[in-house]
């Protein structure tokens, strides 16, 4: 057992980084293997778009929850591989909607398949004793009621 696995809970952060890599890595690895030119970091913004169709910055950056300039700078990268593009909002001249062009939905279509093998692959990893998946979305839902810093926060003020 390494450091890091005997520092239990306090090294949280430092093993979900760790879990993280690594399923980015073999992600990478995974397209690659499939002849699918696709960076790991555009996914969030393009499966947002994929499953919302005409979608501005905002909403965006709300469903990843990524902030505003991060998620501009993903848009941008994927707007220059002309995967996506936008049109002025009729309601709203000042918002940009963004969709998938035919490249990026030829794109999506390629993908789908592989996205359905990783998912029966991560279902299978994730569903363990204490189904990770679970776990995750339950620490989620407890940092949007109150933040890490927010709590112990609190208990340094209680002692």
């Amino acid at each position: 057992m390494n450091v890091l696995n005997q520092a239990g809970i306090l090294a949280l952060s430092s093993r979900m980084h760790r879990l993280s890599e690594q399923i980015r890595k073999d992600g990478a690895l995974i397209y690659k293997e499939f002849d699918i030119d696709f960076e790991l970091k555009w996914f969030p913004v393009i499966y947002t778009i994929y499953k919302k169709e005409n979608v501005n910055v905002m909403e965006i950056a709300n469903e990843i929850g990524y902030t505003h300039p991060s998620t501009i700078t993903l848009l941008k990268e994927i707007e220059n591989l002309k995967l996506v593009a936008w049109k002025k909002d009729s309601q709203d001249e000042r918002k940009k909607n963004y969709h998938l062009t035919k490249e990026g939905q030829k794109l999506v279509t390629k993908m789908k398949p592989v996205w359905e093998t990783m998912s029966l692959v991560l279902g299978e990893i994730s569903d363990n004793q204490n189904n990770l998946l679970q776990a995750i979305n339950e620490a989620e839902n407890k940092l949007v009621e109150q933040s890490f810093y927010q709590r112990v926060l609190q208990l340094k003020n209680e002692l």
